[in-house]
Formats: C-alpha cells, sequence, structure tokens
C-alpha cells in the first residue's frame, strides 16, 4: 500500500508515491487475457521501468552517505538491503556499482532515462575505470560515448567485449599495448583465484566447487561437450551414454565422470615412484556376481556392480582378491618399491598404519618396517610398511621409537 504524499514531501518522493499509488489501482487485475500485442508493450514498458528505477536507486545510493551516518550502518546499500531483507553482502555490492556510476554522470544519466539497462551500465563504468590512468579526458568522453551507443544494439556478453576494446578505438596507436598489460593482469588475477574445494555430503555424493582461469574453463567445457555431442551416442560410453532429455548440466556431469575414467595414468605425477591409480579390491566371487561391495585405495567403497564397470577403466587397476596376481617379492634386486608392490602394499594396508592415523593409502610412502635396505633389509611386501609423510619421517627420526602391535599398526613413543 503506498503512502499518501504531502505537499512537504521532496518532489522526488511524491513521484515514487504517485508510482506506488498507480501500481496498487491495477494490483488485482489479471494480465493472462491482456491482448498478445499490448503483451509486448506492457513487457517494454516494465523492463523500461525497471532499468530508470534502478538507475534511481543507484543515484540516491551514491550520495546518501548520511543515511549511514544516520543509521550507524556500514554504508546505505547494506542500510537498504537490511531493511528490504535481501542481505548485506548485497547491499554491499550495490553500494560498489552506485560507487561506480557516480564517477561516470553521464552513464547514470543514460540509466536513469532508461538508455541503458543496470548491467549494460555497470560494464561501462567498469571498462572505463580500466582505462590508463592520466588519459585525456576527451579520450575517456570518446570512449563514454562509443559505449553509450553500443549499449543501444548489443547485449552485455558482447559489449563486455568491446570495452575490453574501446581503447582500441580512442587511441589504436598504443591499444596493442595497453591491452596485453590488462589480459597479464587479469591472468594474474585468475591464477590468485583459482580454487577447487571438495565438500562431502555424507549420503554418497560429493560437491566440487572451483574458479579457474576463463582459458581453462573453456577448455573444460570443450572436453565435456565432446562427450555429450549427440554424434558420440553411436559409440557407446557404457554408463555414461547420455539421454536427450536431461539437462544440459546433468549431462556435463556425466561427461565429467567419464572425462576422469578416460584420462591416461601415465601422464600423471608418480606417487612413491608408482603411477598416480586408484585400486579397487574386490573379492572374486563378489566381482563375478555383482553383489557386494569394493574397497577403494583411496578410503572410499563402491558397489562390487561399479567395481566391474570400472575394472577396464583407464587409472582404475582391478585388484582381485583370490584372483590371479604379479610376482611382489623382488627381494634385494631393488631398493624402492616396485609399482605392482606398492599396490599390494596398498591393498593390504589401506592407508597408513601409524596409530590413531587416518591418511589414505594414496598418499602414503611405502616404508622398510623390518630392517633397513642399507643394512641388509629386504625390498619385499612381506617387510613393506605404508606411512603418511609425516610418519614415514618420524620412523626415520631417531629420537623416536616405533613399535609393531599386534594388530600390524605402529605405535610412536619419543625416547627419553
Amino acid at each position: 500500500m503506498a503512502t499518501s504524499p504531502t505537499l512537504d514531501d521532496h518532489p522526488l518522493v511524491r513521484a515514487l508515491d504517485g508510482v506506488a499509488e498507480l501500481l496498487d489501482g491495477v494490483t488485482g487485475l489479471d494480465p493472462t487475457f491482456v491482448p498478445t500485442r499490448q503483451k509486448m508493450r506492457a513487457l517494454r514498458s516494465v523492463d523500461g521501468l525497471i532499468a530508470r528505477l534502478e538507475g534511481l536507486r543507484l543515484d540516491l545510493l551514491s550520495v546518501s552517505a548520511d543515511v549511514a551516518d544516520e543509521t550507524g550502518a556500514r554504508s546505505a546499500g547494506v542500510w537498504l538491503a537490511v531493511e528490504s531483507r535481501r542481505g548485506a553482502a548485497s547491499g554491499a555490492r550495490d553500494q560498489q556499482e552506485a560507487d561506480v556510476l557516480a564517477r561516470r554522470p553521464a552513464v547514470l544519466a543514460a540509466l536513469r532515462d532508461g538508455a541503458v539497462n543496470a548491467t549494460q551500465a555497470g560494464i561501462i563504468g567498469r571498462a572505463l575505470d580500466a582505462l590508463p590512468a592520466g588519459l585525456d579526458p576527451e579520450l575517456v568522453a570518446k570512449a563514454e560515448s562509443q559505449l553509450l551507443a553500443d549499449a543501444g544494439h548489443f547485449a552485455p556478453r558482447e559489449l563486455r567485449v568491446l570495452g575490453r576494446r574501446v581503447f582500441e578505438v580512442i587511441a589504436p596507436a598504443v591499444a596493442e599495448a595497453h591491452e596485453g598489460a590488462l589480459l597479464a593482469a587479469e591472468e594474474a588475477r585468475a591464477r590468485a583465484e583459482t580454487r577447487v574445494g571438495f565438500r562431502p555430503r555424507g549420503d554418497g555424493v560429493t560437491a566440487i566447487w572451483a574458479r579457474v582461469p576463463d582459458h581453462v574453463a573453456e577448455r573444460l567445457r570443450a572436453y565435456l561437450d565432446s562427450f555429450t555431442s549427440p554424434r558420440r551416442r553411436h559409440l557407446g560410453d557404457g554408463a555414461y551414454d547420455e539421454v536427450e532429455d536431461l539437462p544440459a548440466s546433468r549431462r556435463r556431469g556425466h561427461a565429467f565422470c567419464a572425462l576422469l575414467e578416460h584420462v591416461p595414468t601415465e601422464a600423471l605425477p608418480r606417487h612413491g615412484g608408482a603411477p598416480t591409480s586408484v585400486v579397487v579390491t574386490v573379492d572374486l566371487q563378489a566381482l563375478a556376481s555383482g553383489q557386494g561391495s569394493a574397497d577403494l585405495s583411496t578410503g572410499g567403497r563402491i558397489s562390487a556392480a561399479e567395481a566391474r564397470r570400472l575394472a577396464c577403466g583407464a587409472g582404475i587397476l582391478p585388484a582381485v582378491l583370490g584372483g590371479p596376481s604379479e610376482v611382489l617379492d623382488l627381494g634385494r634386486s631393488r631398493r624402492l618399491f616396485s609399482p605392482a608392490q606398492r599396490k599390494a602394499l596398498a591393498i593390504r594396508d589401506r592407508g597408513c598404519r601409524a596409530e590413531g592415523c587416518e591418511i589414505p593409502a594414496a598418499w602414503c610412502e611405502a616404508h622398510h618396517a623390518g630392517v633397513p635396505w642399507s643394512q641388509g633389509g629386504r625390498t619385499d611386501v612381506r617387510d613393506g610398511l605404508l606411512l603418511c609423510s609425516f610418519h614415514h619421517h618420524r620412523a626415520h627420526d631417531a629420537s623416536w621409537r616405533a613399535d609393531r602391535m599386534p594388530d600390524g599398526r605402529v605405535r610412536f613413543n619419543r625416547r627419553t
């Protein structure tokens, strides 16, 4: 319900109250049966009004430091966001956008007139801020006019590209070096912000989030699209054959799983002298029947049916208990444990054997648990033991004593 305007109110407040009052008059009208042409007109009008009102809001935020002082808020944007229950973080972003546009009166005026929308205005403001410091004001004004004209023809994505290249239009002689510097700074920032995180949900699903440089994301998208292309359906990629009516995000999710299964392990770094791989340990009977479970060298578990599917996958090595196995005992012919021995240790130990340690086998190192190799010890599975790097260093530290427990684990005690 709009507040009734009074003559004492500021003209701006009276105008906004008048708009609200007009909208109150049509609140109950059902737009379903509005004629198509008038719906189109109404939609364009609503869109234009939203842009103009957003321009007014940002203009107000840019000059409302007194509101923050009055209320004790960090900024007027934060105060407004809290008042409207949008969250302080949203208000901080709004205030930042308002401060950018406050330095560009012509862009803000275009937004308030409805000539550009809020997204376009923000792009133009940031593009102008990215121009070299100390640039001739006439060139800045020329760039501003060019981008405002471009906004009448291009959506935000294209306008962002034009904004990055506007310097080439206004000063072509030095544009190449400037763009190179911008790209170098952008790449450095992208490297600094690159992140990958894993958040297990506890229900068999892990959420993976990543922040990577644009060119990396584009390369990943190209790889995933190669798996999701309808032209690949006849190739039969197994469990990740796609169904056409699946959402694109799900198709890419399945493609990501397939991509990891097709990564050649020879191209990956080596762990403890062995190629990076995941060992799936499964009982022969369970493998044959598809019933039961299997253990992963990373510490996880999967169904026997899934193990059957993975048995031939690149980087997924089946270790079938009760079936044929490799020759593992190489005695003193080698100082370092062989890849085959590493796999056997991972199957037997499952992880670091230090008491209370839960580091998975894939992160561990093979340790001569009996007599050191340099003193005549044997490099075989019977005398080998998996320890994480921390406990492996401790095992070779003379100030610590390593005692084998009945269950095969190692208890470390500091020597007195």
